[in-house]
This record gives structure tokens, sequence and C-alpha cells, in this order.
């Protein structure tokens, strides 16, 4: 076991951070435990760094920075492989890690947590084979260079996936990274650090500090030698990492928050309409609504409300069960946190409060349930889309249900939110989702049920940030574009 971690009475204690190639203690004295979402036990603790920690960490990416910025693209290509490789050995660690952290049922979590970053990490060995780092245009040549040392600020939910989503590429561009990964959900991180201190990666190249937003993503976010910040969080937390790093003008790439429309076209009759339904109800609650893309607002023709929501009480009734993530108990696990789970349950009494129908669900504790940060599966009808419900983001298990009036209604009440990040359009006429799909300002909409394609952009409108992360488009965020006039 590396001398950076200690396993006992099943809790693993990390009790360094990764600076410079080396695991080395941080200049602070605190540590912070991470919690067990199922077991509400202590599962885990890791440093709580300083912002002495993240200037030495800074300095030593700076450091690095000329010597891998110059690498050979094909370099660069052989440790992401060997990084997915890395990731990939250790997919039943990290899926039983991310499983007591977040909270998602083991079977998701190997697919989800572990799968994706291993096959996002891999992605960007064939990107680099295809990628042009240069053109000629006129009496130009125009060289896409990287843009220096990267400050990476992730969230909780999909911890190990965001945490790639932004290194992989930017290690790929030849940037260095410092990353301070969520302390609700860090250890996969360690993970991630032990796996690349494993395969010789330059010494400062990925730096990792661990420690709360308000110290260690402050600081680095602020830091005059970070020359862009990619965060994913809140969208509050987005406008604080955009203040600071305004003062050196630094670039910054935010992937924030959503309030995804899922449109159900009146054109869906019989099983069109019940698949579509029942879908929606999964495009919701995936990772127990802890979702930043989650379809938290189906919107619906108002003369098939009625079947609609009888058709998502049995979907939810008799699918969407809770229970222990770790033996697979349940379709859905705990959310987070206590503090997350009394934030959901707030919201859903906010809607009871504001007039929407409880069609099932609840704020209350599950019986069967009594340890573990659960929260019922929820569905409100009759939503109006200027509920609280259907304008915040409440990141649980929480369905609201919109009826609307013909298809401009559709589209002007799917547009009507702050946010713009993802959504669905369904139709029994492909061409018809599609031209819906046109109308809606989101930086992505699934026509049909659409699968996840992690090559292509995953980013937001509005207050759901700038930037894309994920494929060649992912890649271009690291990139800083030169023109040589010869």
């Amino acid at each position: 076991m590396p001398t950076d971690s200690v396993q006992t009475d099943s809790v693993k204690t990390f009790d360094k951070l990764y600076i410079g190639g080396q695991w080395v203690p941080s200049t602070g004295s605190g540590s912070i435990d991470v919690i067990n979402a199922a077991t509400e036990q202590v599962m885990g603790r890791i440093p709580e760094g300083t912002a002495d920690d993240v200037d030495r960490a800074v300095a030593a990416a700076r450091d690095a920075f000329e010597s891998w910025s110059q690498t050979d693209s094909s370099e660069r290509s052989k440790f992401l492989q060997a990084l997915a490789d890395g990731l990939g050995a250790r997919n039943q660690e990290i899926a039983e890690t991310i499983c007591g952290e977040v909270g998602m049922p083991m079977f998701l979590s190997q697919l989800v947590q572990a799968g994706l970053p291993t096959a996002v990490a891999g992605s960007y060995v064939a990107i680099l084979d295809d990628f042009d780092f240069e053109e000629e245009l006129g009496n130009s040549l125009v060289i896409k260079e990287p843009v220096g040392v990267v400050g990476c600020i992730t969230p909780w939910n999909y911890p190990l996936h965001q945490i790639i989503a932004k290194v992989a590429p930017a290690l790929a561009a030849g940037c260095t990274v410092v990353l301070k990964p969520s302390e609700v959900a860090p250890l996969n991180a360690f993970i991630l650090a032990e796996i690349i201190d494993g395969i010789g990666l330059p010494a400062g190249v990925f730096n990792l500090v661990s420690g709360v937003g308000p110290v260690v993503g402050e600081a680095i976010a602020a830091h005059p030698d970070v020359d862009m910040v990619s965060f994913t969080g809140s969208t509050r937390a987005g406008k604080r990492v955009s203040e600071l790093a305004a003062q050196t003008v630094k670039r910054v790439a935010l992937e924030l928050g959503g309030k995804s429309a899922n449109i159900l076209l009146d054109d869906l009759e019989g099983e069109d309409l019940e698949k579509a339904a029942r879908a929606g109800v999964g495009s919701c609650y995936l990772n127990s609504g802890q979702t930043c893309t989650a379809f938290t607002r189906m919107l619906v023709p108002r003369d098939k409300h009625d079947q609609i929501v009888d058709i998502l009480r049995d979907e939810v009734e008799n699918v969407y069960t809770i229970g222990d993530p770790a033996t697979g108990a349940g379709r859905l696990g705990p959310l987070i946190s206590d503090a997350q789970r009394e934030r959901v349950r707030g919201y859903i009494q906010k809607g009871i409060e504001e007039g929407a129908t409880l069609v099932v669900g609840g704020p209350d504790q599950p019986e069967d349930l009594p340890t573990g940060y659960y929260v019922k599966p929820t569905v409100f009808a009759g939503v109006d889309n200027s509920m609280t419900i259907a304008q915040e983001e409440i990141f649980g298990p929480v369905l609201s249900v919109i009826p609307y009036d013909d298809e401009d209604d559709a589209v002007r009440i799917a547009n009507d939110t702050v946010y713009g990040l993802s959504g669905g359009v369904w139709s029994a006429d492909t061409d018809r989702a599609k031209r819906i799909a046109r109308r809606i300002r989101t930086g992505q909409l699934e026509v049909n049920g659409g699968g996840f394609n992690a090559l292509a952009p995953f980013g937001g409108y509005k207050q759901s940030g700038n930037g894309r992360e994920l494929g060649t488009y992912g890649l271009e965020e690291f990139l800083q574009t030169k023109a040589l006039q010869l």
C-alpha cells in the first residue's frame, strides 16, 4: 500500500497530498472525515489543505510546464493510455469507493462512476492521434498550444468522471494541473493520484490538494500563476470562482447547475407514450437525482396530464425502489449527505406548500431505512413553472410534471429558466422532435431517448456555465491560439 494511505477499521486515511511528484504532508494540521452515505459512518479521512499547499502545488505545476508543454503529443498519448489502463485495473476498488462516498448502487457505480472515467481517459489517445495543432492560413502559421497551469475544481456527484473530464484533456493539451476534488467525495481522487504516480508522469504535471472550497478552491481561482480554472459545481460557487479569476483575467470554464425540461409531444400515443414517460423517470432519478443534467421538469400535453401521471406513479412505486447501494438492494441509493437530504426534503415541503399535487414520495424518511441519507423518490403533478420546485435546482429524486397547451407553449416553458444545460424531446416524428430541440436553449438535448456520447461536447447556456467538455471540444478548452506571420 502507498505510504500516503493507511487502512484501519474500515477507515481509509490519506495523510499526505500529492505535490511535485511526491506524497508530502500538508502545511496545515487539519483533516476532513469522509462519510459513507448509506451507513452515516466515517469511511475515510483526508488532509485539510491550505493556501500554502496551493502555492506549493502551483509552483510545482509551473516548474513542470515548460518541459511538459514541449513534449510530443504522441508521448502525452502514451501517458493517457497508461492512465486509462490504470483506471481500468482498479475498476472494482473505484466503484466500491464511490458507492460508499456518493451512494450510487454498485451495479451503476461500476458502469458509470468507474467505467466512464476509464473510457473518457482512453478517448483522448485517439483524439490526440487525429488532432492538428498547426495549420497554414495564408501567410500565417496558426498554432494551438497549451494554456498553461490549470486549476481543476470538481464536484461530488460524479467525482472521478468530472475529474477525468478535466484532467485528461488538460494533460493531452500539454497543460499541467492542480486538482482540488470535492471534500465530500475525495477518496477516489487519491486513488487517481496513486495511479498517476505509478505510471511515471513527470513530477509536477499533476498535483492534488484536498480541502474546502473557501480555502483551497478560492486560493486556486485567485492564484496569479494559474492560467485557467475549470470548475464544475453549483451556479453560486461558479460565480465566486469567476469573481476571483477575473482579478488576473485568467480563462474560466464553468459547468454549473441545470433545470432540464423533458418535453413529451402531443403525437405520442400508446406504447410510445408509455415508453417516453417511464424513460423520463430514469432521466430524472439517475444517481438519486444528483445529476446536473437530470430531467427534473416533465412537460406534458394538458389533455394527457392525468394519463401520464398514472404511468409515472406506477413506474416509481414498482421500479424505483430504494435501498443499500453496496448490496444492490434498491434502484436508488441515499443522497450524499445529511445537508443534501435536508435540502431536498425542504424543496419537497415547499412544493406541497405552493400547491403542487404530491403523487408519490414525500419529505419523510423511508420507514424501513432509518439510517442513511435516503429520500423517497417523489413526483409532483399539476406543477406551474413559476413554482420553486420548477425553477430551482433540487439535486434529488424529485420530478415535476408541468402541463402545456401547445408546441409553442412547451418551448416557452422549457426556456423559462435561468439554466440551459440539457433536456429531452420525445415525439412520434423524429424530424419534429429535432425541430423542437433546436428551439431549446441548452447545451445538449436527447431526442427520443438518444444515448450519452462521450465524444460529444458537454456544457451549458445561460447560468449553466460556459465552455465545453469531452471529445475534441474538451481538448480545445485547454489550448491557446497563436499566429506566426510568415
